[in-house]
């Protein structure tokens, strides 16, 4: 029986993720991967998630990251690998991270025991994640943590990530969404991002989206106006309860204290990332 509030953990990861994710919208990722010779956009985004499998193929990713066209992700892996090794390729992502929490956060917040404290509770956190059937988790895991007190929170935060993201993939299978699908009804909600951002980085086509939600609505998850019915809805409430049964370990672990105090943490360095530009504009909604 959980000993958290309702949703306690869906709020903190709610507040913890984004820290990790700032790095993807980074001008300093893109500076230090140009520096190992990554320069397009793509190779960038896949060799730096998938770096910690090593020089793996496009098989391997297209299945962890479950809704990129494997098209898209053929044609920079394992070409990458020959330009930058996925050591040289950590290193460089780690330089990126370093960068893009000092611009974004400043230096005091940097240096400051509030940031040691969030690291060390996420840290806490981490500890009862779990690795089987886990695989982007699970690599990352295997990477060391870093010793400076920002870099231990974006370690801790991508671990949490990406611990909640595995399950969320079982829930999405057992739901019976595939990669395009999963998009459009969560676009739906009015809180996943912007179809044109979707279609410009993950490799769809118009005529996708389109087939995709044609078939929702079959499944009477859409109406005819694009919006959720009030089974799909349901739907992707409960992706999101099941997501939570599957995540719940690492905030039972950290307790009711530790879990608000690191949301409560979290949610300030968030609203500092956000008011330097940290996203950019018309990421998320539905126009």
């Amino acid at each position: 029986m959980s000993t958290l509030p309702p949703r306690a953990g869906r709020r903190c990861h709610n507040a913890v993720n984004p820290l990790h994710s700032t790095i993807y919208f980074s001008p300093d990722l893109g500076r230090e991967f140009a520096r190992i010779g990554i320069d397009d956009p793509g190779a960038v985004y896949f060799a730096c998630r998938a770096a910690a499998f090593g020089a793996v193929g496009p098989g391997t990713v297209t299945a962890a990251f479950y809704n990129f066209n494997h098209d898209l992700v053929a044609r920079h892996l394992p070409a990458v690998w020959s330009v930058a090794s996925p050591q040289a390729v950590l290193d460089a992502r780690l330089r990126a991270a370093d960068a893009t929490l000092r611009r974004l956060l400043g230096e005091e917040a940097i240096a400051s025991a509030e940031l040691a404290e969030a690291a060390e509770l996420a840290l806490r956190a981490t500890e009862a994640c779990t690795r089987h059937a886990r695989p982007l988790h699970a690599a990352h895991a295997d990477l060391p943590t870093p010793e400076e007190p920002h870099l231990a929170y974006w370690h801790a935060a991508t671990l949490l990530r990406e611990h909640r993201g595995d399950g969320h993939l079982a829930a999405l299978l057992s739901a019976g969404l595939d990669p395009v699908e999963a998009l459009v009804s969560h676009t739906a909600t009015g809180k996943g991002m912007n179809p044109r951002w979707l279609l410009s980085t993950r490799g769809w086509e118009q005529s996708d989206w389109d087939e995709a939600e044609d078939r929702l609505r079959e499944r009477g998850i859409l109406d005819g106006g694009g919006e959720l019915t009030e089974a799909g809805a349901a739907l992707r409430a409960e992706l999101e309860d099941a997501t939570d049964r599957m995540d719940r370990a690492p905030y039972e672990h950290l307790g009711a204290q530790g879990v608000a105090r690191l949301t409560e943490l979290s949610r300030g360095f968030l609203m500092t990332a956000g008011a330097a530009g940290a996203f950019p504009d018309g990421l998320t909604g539905r126009g």
